[in-house]
């Protein structure tokens, strides 16, 4: 992505108004490139080029000046409506250097050719230019103020505008040159949207930053924050949806990528503050439910939004109500099979003639049944025009061509009226669901053809430690192999996510703080076991503190205490602590309704009930403890030792007793709350 500009060099030091470039690569976004003037950019664009095609990968670059103008200027000016002839025309007549350009006498002569009154507009030069007035007073253009996708997208500037803020027509004017030169030197490489097919493995295509990019993160040049960030959204579509909105009629005013998707794109993901997790000072031991609730309050979705058809939505997060394209049922139907006919009966005997049609399953029966007639009806089909109660096959008798049977049957009998399950415009699901095969069932019942979902969130899952090897390498007498990987990766797979495996670390800062570096490019959050507290070995939370986005809650629960919150290049960080049993808690209990918020959906409270105890304890106040437990014949067992180190537990257990943060003394038969793994989303 490129954030071009009109104006000339700029200065060492990275500013604004000037040119930015980001790349995202294999879904990892890198850091935005400060180029100084065109010339720089250039050379730089042809080596990216050079070297991405070397790689054999394909090339999409985002330009941001518009490649066409209003309708009539291209053949006004070259005599063809074709827009490269316009590029090649510019590229002609351009002349560019660092520090001086002739863009504005260019504008004055080409004012000039159209009695001087026009198209363009504004300068702040010293000299006087011919043709070019310095403001818009007395401008009088021949041409329309803008192009049809400006007109479409609030807040876009026209191409006739040459100087102050907004000045389009200086990017475009020193920009065409420049792509007609890429596309020249890449010959057939090269596809321009939406120009041409893109079936050539660069493609050039026309965004617009402020169409979907909000305003910049702290500590970020505007324009460096914008290609930045348009490069992640660009990243985070699937393949067949950039070819969705890619696919637009070609026409020489040109368009500008994404207009009609701006909420698609940008997403509900707004980015977490650095100081999200500070706790407010004077703050020591953190009750549980305190912690909880800080959480909930500060944590926001930090996935892409993504359109999918409801067929491949199933376990995706909502990302906006969905309503009823019609009702369901559609209109008034049977539910059994049976004969059909207007009003209720009394007690009878009955006898109505039969019509000559059956109504099915299907297209509703396209004639009036008479009063006093009936219809034979099949179960699941519309009641046709004269008919509102049905009577079951199984009570009547079918003689010389009519029905006879005996009363009473109320009127609406055996019907089910329309909308009676769901009315067009109810919603079906709401924003933060995570879809259910139930819920694709109905969606699809409604006529829903697609829905916004969040994109999968991505957690990263790192082992810190000298001590850790893999299983199956061979263990030194002090080191031990590496539980919590396996471990936190299957809970993040089962809660839904993606997990994303980022191995292990020695305890060794600088290849921490590179393989953190890594992570937040790959992943949308960071899970680290072990480091998490404030020893000397304790990197983790020490690179977080450098990095002055980190917080160590001590929290009153066992097992568990220590658990380091904080953001690392913009991606929320969750230090866990390293002892499997209290990691497990610890991510099942904080980590669980965190990451399922981040993910967009709801907040999720664990669903555990009260059962008899069949165990006895005592317990001192001050910490919410969990303990592995496990149900067997209607009570509650739980493991016969409390040490955070006895793996098998976890293996052991179906779920945890929670007891409450007061003391307490457990008798058998006492009753107390129990979650089982599923309760947790699990």
């Amino acid at each position: 992505m490129v954030d071009w500009s009109g104006g000339n060099q700029g200065a060492a030091k990275p500013q604004a108004d000037a040119i930015w470039a980001c790349i995202a690569r294999g879904g990892v976004v890198e850091d935005a490139v400060y180029l100084r003037n065109r010339q720089l950019a250039e050379a730089w664009l042809m080596d990216v080029i050079r070297a991405e095609r070397a790689a054999g990968r394909r090339v999409l670059l985002g330009f941001d000046f518009p490649f066409g103008y209003p309708a009539g200027f291209g053949a006004a000016l070259t005599g063809s409506d074709d827009p490269f002839a316009l590029w090649d025309w510019f590229e002609a007549r351009v002349e560019d250097e660092p520090r001086a350009n002739n863009r504005f006498d260019l504008a004055g002569e080409i004012n000039q050719r159209f009695g001087g009154m026009g198209p363009f507009w504004g300068h702040a030069l010293k000299r006087d230019i011919a043709g070019l007035p310095r403001t818009k007073v007395g401008y009088n253009s021949p041409f329309a103020a803008r192009r049809e996708a400006e007109a479409r997208a609030t807040g876009a500037f026209t191409l006739w505008q040459m100087s102050g803020v907004g000045s389009v027509g200086s990017q475009a004017m020193m920009g065409l040159p420049v792509l007609a030169r890429l596309r020249r030197h890449f010959a057939h490489d090269v596809s321009v949207w939406p120009f041409e097919p893109l079936d050539a493995p660069i493609a050039l295509v026309e965004v617009w930053p402020s169409l979907t990019v909000g305003p910049a993160a702290e500590g970020w040049i505007k324009d460096q924050w914008q290609v930045h960030d348009l490069a992640r959204q660009f990243a985070a579509l699937a393949p067949a949806r950039l070819a969705q909105m890619l696919d637009v009629p070609a026409n020489p005013e040109g368009w500008i990528f994404g207009l009609g998707h701006e909420a698609e794109l940008r997403g509900d993901a707004t980015p977490l503050r650095n100081d999200c997790f500070a706790l407010p000072p004077g703050v020591n031991w953190t009750p549980v439910d305190d912690a909880l609730a800080d959480l909930q309050a500060r944590l926001t979705p930090v996935v892409a939004i993504e359109t999918l058809p409801v067929a491949q939505a199933l376990d995706r997060v909502l990302a906006a109500d969905v309503r009823a394209a019609r009702s369901n049922p559609p209109l008034p139907n049977t539910a059994v099979d049976g004969y059909g006919f207007a009003g209720g009966r009394s007690a009878g005997p009955h006898r109505l003639p039969l019509v000559a049609a059956q109504a099915a399953a299907g297209l509703r029966l396209d004639m009036a049944v008479p009063a006093g007639s009936a219809v034979r009806i099949l179960t699941g089909a519309a009641l046709p025009e004269g008919v509102d109660t049905v009577i079951l096959q199984e009570d009547v008798e079918v003689l010389d061509g009519a029905v006879q049977f005996n009363g009473p049957i109320k009127a609406g009998a055996n019907t089910r009226k329309a909308g009676e399950d769901v009315m067009t415009g109810d919603v079906v699901a709401a924003r933060g669901r995570r879809l259910t095969a139930a819920d694709l069932a109905i969606l699809s019942a409604v006529g829903v053809p697609d829905v916004k979902t969040y994109a999968p969130l991505r957690v990263g899952v790192l082992s810190t430690g000298d001590e850790l090897v893999e299983a199956g390498q061979v263990a030194a007498a002090g080191q031990i192999f590496d539980a919590n990987r396996p471990m936190l990766m299957g809970l993040i797979r089962k809660l839904g996510h993606v997990p994303v495996d980022l191995g292990q670390v020695a305890d060794d800062r600088t290849a921490l703080r590179g393989r953190l570096d890594m992570a937040a490019g790959q992943a949308d959050v960071i899970l680290t076991s072990g480091g998490a507290s404030a020893g000397d070995e304790d990197h983790v939370s020490a690179l977080l503190n450098e990095a002055g986005a980190m917080a160590l809650w001590r929290i009153a629960i066992k097992p568990g205490r220590p658990l380091a919150l904080g953001m690392w290049n913009g991606t929320p960080v969750f230090g866990l602590p390293g002892n499997p049993v209290a990691a497990m808690v610890c991510t099942l209990v904080f980590g669980a309704p965190a990451l399922a918020q981040m993910a967009g959906a709801d907040w999720a409270e664990p669903q555990g009930f009260d059962l008899s105890a069949a165990f006895e304890k005592r317990k001192k106040p001050g910490r919410r403890e969990y303990l592995r437990a496990r149900v067997r014949d209607g009570r509650v067992e739980v493991f016969a030792s409390e040490g955070s180190g006895r793996i098998s537990g976890l293996a052991w257990a179906d779920g945890l007793v929670e007891l409450p943060d007061g003391a307490l003394h457990v008798r058998p038969g006492d009753p107390v709350r129990y979650i089982p793994w599923g309760g947790f989303g699990l």
